[in-house]
């Protein structure tokens, strides 16, 4: 790759270079206080994303905004959901899936021996229905007892909060509208409100973090979906990651890409099955190698014979810069071009290579002749670089072996071919490729945004017609107790005495519960089942230092105490989708004081009056 690569007008800094240097801060200080590297994603875009965020808190200047995210620490995981759009669902873009189901799949279990591992990777799997849904394609191919023996599969992704419920593998009626009913009914059992994926098949889904950015590729993979998640990078960093993908595949491997991503400028590597599905596999075209030069040269110049005269002419006047090395690399001819361009004349012929500049500028060329010397097989250097009087040039540098009539090795010879005009239609392409990648992406994004806001438009118009009706059918109670009203005026005196009385009772009721919250010793905190404060006694408020009146109705990983959140998540998500489960969890806290204590927790679920659970208990001591 080019050392300074043509401008990306994605990653052309802003008119204010203020602006520009405070968006770039920003990266930095995610990358450095949190992992989160988005200095490779497409920066019109990432930018959009983090200013919608930051008017949503009203704030103005990404300087501004890095002070705030010092003293808030919960609106990192705002700002991650904002930028990380895990847009998703079960069987999307149908016709992907059932030309993988008929055409793809078959074929590549059928190359497969029957006691190999089929190996699948899910990058950027977001919630996980993606994974489960090849899950649910291999398990209909192999049945239930032959995948899970066989089938192996890495889902992927670098939010935390989403791989935490992609692991639950549980999701709501409305999240499963894309799977079919049969297929719904026999990979999915019901638990509670929500669907779960099957256990046994559940085990042979793994999933984990990975930063297709920076981490190491899973290797050896048969499957790789990475599905509308390249067109959120810069080129520059697609490359990088397709690069990733091609070593992670295994020879038959496929590549499964998504709609939004056309693979325009990564030809090179890979090459489509079924272009209109994204389906590709490695290319595997071998690049044309480079003929040897044939002349042989002899130690002695100045007793050439007429023919090696002419031939040294003819390469003195060549229009290619070439150099031509003894066996022991030392200089035996160097043409006018060379000498031009590279400084190498008449004055170097019997000076060894490594005396020379151009032995390691613009690029290092002792290590491949010594390769092609010794292999006898030519090789080429691309993307050389080289700059002479400000002017900055292209080159691809042949190095081939010269071999005698008698397969004696006679040297070697170095030519250099500008290509500068290529290396600029070719930076021109990958412009043209990443604008039209990023209208994609916003087309995309559009179209997204438009279906959403129409499935909101059809719910709002369902209920107003709901709404209308009970207005209806209430206006016609109204009238019918408004004749009822006016002859039970005693009854409802009687009635509002009552009322005062049980009041009185209720109010005694609250504050006895009030006088046990009280006096038990341990923190009391219920939580409903969104995980906001219903209640939170005395010893809450000494132990973390915050008054009820400030917790009440608040969700309870957002409040800004000194307790570990990651493992309490887990176990009140257990609670809230198992009534007969609890927890006890100990865990290392900074109480209010600022010292560090270790807080023993029991995570019970709270029961209504139907036995349903409406919410969970914390008892902390």
């Amino acid at each position: 790759m080019a050392e300074n690569p043509p401008a990306d007008p994605e990653n052309d800094p802003v008119t204010d270079p203020g602006i520009d240097d405070g968006f770039e801060a920003l990266l930095t200080h995610l990358r450095e206080t949190r992992g989160f590297d988005f200095t490779g994603y497409k920066r019109t875009s990432l930018r959009r994303r983090i200013q919608h965020r930051m008017d949503q808190v009203g704030i103005e200047g990404f300087a501004a905004y890095v002070d705030h995210l010092e003293v808030t620490p919960d609106e990192f995981a705002a700002l991650f959901n904002t930028i990380l759009i895990n847009v998703t669902g079960f069987f999307r873009d149908p016709d992907t899936w059932s030309y993988l189901r008929t055409d793809v799949l078959p074929g590549l279990l059928e190359a497969r021996p029957a006691d190999t591992v089929i190996r699948v990777w899910c990058a950027g799997c977001a919630s996980g229905e993606e994974a489960y849904t090849i899950a649910i394609l291999l398990a209909e191919l192999l049945g239930p007892e032959e995948f899970g023996r066989r089938v192996k599969i890495y889902a992927t992704d670098v939010d935390e909060d989403a791989l935490a419920y992609a692991r639950a593998a549980t999701y709501t009626e409305r999240e499963l509208q894309g799977v079919p009913a049969d297929l719904r009914e026999r990979w999915f059992e019901p638990v509670g409100s929500r669907h779960a994926f099957r256990k046994d098949l559940r085990r042979s889904v793994i999933f984990g973090r990975n930063d297709l950015v920076q981490d190491a590729p899973i290797s050896r993979i048969d499957l790789l979906s990475c599905r509308n998640t390249l067109m959120y990078f810069t080129p520059q960093t697609q490359a990088g990651m397709m690069s990733r993908f091609r070593f992670a595949l295994a020879p038959h491997g496929v590549l499964v890409l998504g709609r939004a991503e056309m693979l325009l400028s990564h030809g090179r590597l890979f090459e489509p099955i079924d272009l209109k599905s994204r389906v590709f596999r490695k290319n595997r075209s071998v690049a044309a190698g480079v003929t040897p030069m044939s002349p042989e040269f002899v130690a002695d110049r100045r007793g050439a014979g007429t023919m090696d005269r002419l031939r040294e002419h003819a390469l003195a006047a060549g229009p290619v810069p070439q150099i031509v090395l003894t066996g022991d690399d030392v200089v035996a001819l160097a043409n006018q071009r060379a000498e031009e361009l590279l400084g190498v004349g008449a004055r170097d012929v019997g000076r060894p290579l490594r005396d020379l500049e151009v032995s390691y500028r613009p690029v290092e060329l002792r290590s491949v002749v010594e390769r092609v010397r010794m292999n006898r097989t030519a090789e080429r250097i691309t993307e050389v670089r080289l700059e002479r009087a400000g002017e900055t040039r292209w080159f691809a540098v042949d190095v081939a072996p010269l071999v005698a009539a008698d397969g004696g090795r006679l040297g070697v010879s170095v030519a250099f071919h500008d290509v500068s005009a290529a290396h600029r239609l070719q930076g021109e392409l990958e412009r043209a490729n990443a604008q039209l990648e990023s209208l994609y992406e916003e087309l995309q994004s559009t179209s997204e945004e438009l279906e959403t806001t129409n499935e909101e438009l059809q719910s709002t118009v369902e209920e107003l017609e709901t709404t209308n009706e009970e207005l209806q059918s209430t206006n016609e109670e109204l009238e019918t107790m408004n004749e009822e009203l006016r002859s039970s005026n005693d009854e409802l005196q009687s009635t509002n005495d009552e009322v005062r009385v049980r009041s009185g009772q209720l109010d005694g009721v609250n504050e006895f519960l009030e006088s046990i919250l009280s006096s038990l010793r341990s923190g009391v905190i219920v939580l409903d089942r969104q995980l906001q404060v219903t209640v939170w006694n005395a010893v809450a408020e000494e132990m973390w230092g915050l008054r009820r009146e400030e917790v009440l109705g608040q969700h309870v990983f957002n409040l800004d105490m000194g307790l570990p959140t990651d493992g309490l998540r887990t176990a009140a998500r257990k609670v809230l989708a198992d009534r007969d489960h609890t927890d006890v969890l100990e865990v290392d806290a900074v109480n209010r004081r600022g010292r560090t204590v270790t807080v023993r927790i029991a995570v019970n679920p709270l029961l209504g009056t139907d036995g349903a659970v409406s919410g969970c208990v914390l008892l902390m001591d």
